[in-house]
């Protein structure tokens, strides 16, 4: 896809400055500069966001837009484990490894949306037969090319419309389905509301939930996971959000005509969705119709004491959920499960009397407390000029309340300001604990 010259400039020039590098194009003749330029700063994007990839020699990078929108590898191996999870009966071996590799020659998996094809390049391993379905042809042209680079020799790569080749393809059964519909409309602009994107996947439901055992379709982190799940209607199984680096990425939802197979090898079709909450390796699944009203029966019903009879002293932990579990707002669950109690309903900020070191988010030591009255803010901020300050349920913002305090940003000391359930406002002044 490309020529001598330019490959030779990309491997030379491959960790250089993209933008000095453009002012300086006119100097090279007989390079295909555009090309080059996308190259260098595509594999420079992959070395944080696709690993894998980026070692990889001679992998074609998008464009900007398809590369800001792909998966990263973080997001993909996790979505591999859920679809071989999912697949789970077909790839066990039923009495030697011949049975196994027999089974995963069976196993079917089409990915309807295939953009850059970072999800396929994953998931595909998995299966005897992987189709990878996409409209532009640039984009299959480049996945064709880089899934030889990286060993998938089951690929098949369709350009196409995803509902007629299945429409087309009667006889094609798979065991799952993955969409990641475009959230871009005809200009460019961001959408999020699953009715805009494209394809519109609730249109295409039914189809896809004849066509295979399970769905699995990657949503804006933006969409409210209630609302999502209730637009997929009863059939969704699993809700998964996920996050890396505590910031939330992905909402993805797992859907399926058939539920969770019984002693009697018969599906069950369970109303309640499990839900799971990650942020990197960390896993919670919580199993509820809807966090913050509804517990599951296996979290423990033990009392918490509640906050207003909370004494600040020494010993005294705080915690602060991930970015995964405020979206899903499961609080009352995390209050039980992890034996912490909420500052306030409305703060989402944690404490417990003795450390919980397994708890899902940043875990700190309270080193101090104070009101925002001036003589105790001077005592308790005695010697303190730079902290890391949040704000939560609180009337200032983090910046108002940096100038009041006259604070510098960053050390090793946090400052969590939040306002207790009798209204008042407070600084919990905190250490970092790993």
């Amino acid at each position: 896809m490309m020529d001598r010259q330019t490959a030779d400039f990309i491997a030379a020039h491959r960790d250089d400055d993209v933008r000095h590098l453009a002012l300086c194009s006119a100097g090279y003749t007989g390079v295909d500069m555009p090309f080059a330029l996308n190259q260098i700063a595509g594999r420079q994007a992959a070395r944080r966001k696709l690993p894998t990839w980026a070692s990889t020699d001679g992998i074609i990078y998008p464009p900007h837009i398809s590369m800001e929108q792909c998966s990263s590898e973080t997001t993909a191996v996790y979505k591999a484990a859920v679809a071989r999870r999912l697949v789970a009966e077909k790839m066990k071996s039923a009495d030697t490894g011949s049975n196994t590799e027999k089974a995963n020659r069976d196993t079917v998996f089409v990915d309807i949306t295939g953009g850059f094809g970072v999800d396929f390049s994953f998931i595909a391993r998995l299966f005897g037969r992987s189709v990878y379905i996409e409209r532009q042809q640039h984009l299959c042209d480049i996945a064709e090319e880089n899934f030889q680079r990286l060993g998938i020799d089951t690929a098949e790569v369709v350009c196409g419309d995803c509902e007629e080749w299945l429409r087309c393809n009667t006889g094609m059964h798979a065991d799952l389905i993955m969409a990641d519909p475009a959230r871009r409309d005809a200009h460019g602009g961001r959408t999020f509301a699953i009715s805009d994107c494209t394809p519109e996947v609730t249109a295409l439901k039914e189809l896809l939930l004849d066509k295979a055992d399970y769905i699995m379709i990657k949503l804006s982190p933006m969409l409210d996971w209630h609302k999502a799940a209730e637009d997929f209607g009863p059939e969704v199984r699993e809700i998964h959000i996920i996050s890396t680096g505590n910031e939330c990425k992905e909402l993805l939802i797992v859907a399926s005509r058939y539920g969770e197979k019984t002693d009697e090898d018969k599906y069950v079709n369970k109303s309640r969705p499990r839900l799971f909450c990650v942020n990197d390796s960390t896993v919670v699944e919580v199993t509820a119709a809807g966090c913050g009203t509804d517990m599951s029966e296996s979290d423990v019903k033990t009392p918490v004491k509640p906050v207003k009879d909370l004494v600040f002293s020494t010993p005294l932990y705080l915690y602060e959920p991930n970015a995964s579990i405020m979206k899903a707002g499961c609080f009352d669950i995390i209050e039980q499960r992890y034996h912490v109690r909420q500052i306030d309903k409305s703060s989402h900020l944690f404490v417990s009397d003795s450390p919980v070191n397994n708890f899902p988010g940043r875990k700190f030591s309270v080193t101090g407390i104070t009101t925002m009255n001036k003589k105790e803010l001077r005592k308790t901020l005695g010697g303190i000029d730079k902290a890391n300050i949040t704000t939560r349920n609180f009337p200032l913002t983090v910046a108002e309340l940096r100038h009041r305090l006259k604070m510098k940003e960053g050390g090793d000391k946090y400052i969590f300001a939040t306002t207790m359930p009798d209204k008042s406002h407070v600084l919990l002044i905190c250490t970092k604990n790993d």
